[in-house]
């Protein structure tokens, strides 16, 4: 689970006990720092050990094993292989879609990983699914209304009122909650001195601004998502 220095901490305590039932195990990480990384190669080991097994009776002595990357854009993975090679080899950009090809990666004496682009689903049937990965950055803001996309984000923080957001945009005598999103979006714009002739607000910088800074987590530590029933 990466950037989990950007997750709200209970929330991820609650992912991980989700998994856990499913018996799937999950490592909480930040990438950009290196915590966690050190449980993931026992964790392989451990997960792996019957099929390790296997190969140790048909006399393989140390038989390497291969793991695949695979996740949604803009979620850290080659970050995560750089850490864990310990050489910036793999190719890094705040946004999505700059993994172009498959590549091999020695991390550890039995352990090789093979990097690969980000996947998405070709289309959401929920359209809630489809905004709160948007949020994150794993779909291209190219390809959106910008401006939507920030009064939606707006509409889910309004929910929340997270402290460091009501600070960072003074907003603490303001009663957000019954703001409507796009004003709000207006109103936080006019804080930050977005204007353009005519004294009018510029809507789509400020969008992009919001949404920059809450994908780097200067709004707070927020997850968009819970497991189911919580």
């Amino acid at each position: 689970l990466n950037k989990c220095d950007m997750a709200n901490q209970t929330a991820t305590k609650l992912w991980i006990d989700y998994f856990k039932k499913q018996n799937l195990v999950a490592i909480p990480v930040d990438c950009k720092s290196g915590r966690g990384l050190d449980k993931f190669a026992p964790a392989v080991n451990t997960v792996m050990s019957k099929r390790i097994a296997k190969l140790k009776e048909k006399g393989m002595v140390n038989p390497t094993i291969r793991i695949m990357i695979v996740g949604i854009p803009n979620v850290g993975k080659s970050s995560f292989i750089n850490k864990m090679v310990k050489k910036n080899r793999a190719k890094v950009e705040d946004r999505p879609g700059v993994t172009r090809g498959n590549q091999w990666y020695t991390i550890a004496k039995n352990l090789e990983m093979l990097d690969t682009p980000g996947v998405l689903w070709p289309k959401f049937d929920d359209k809630v699914v489809g905004e709160h990965l948007a949020f994150t950055g794993a779909v291209k803001d190219q390809i959106l209304d910008i401006e939507l996309l920030a009064v939606r984000l707006l509409d889910f923080i309004k929910e929340l009122k997270p402290a460091d957001f009501i600070t960072r945009f003074k907003l603490e005598n303001e009663d957000i909650e019954n703001i409507d999103s796009y004003e709000l979006l207006k109103m936080i714009g006019k804080k930050r001195g977005m204007l353009v002739s005519g004294g009018e607000i510029d809507t789509e910088r400020a969008a992009i601004m919001l949404l920059d800074e809450f994908r780097s987590a200067k709004l707070g530590r927020i997850t968009v998502e819970m497991p189911q029933g919580r």
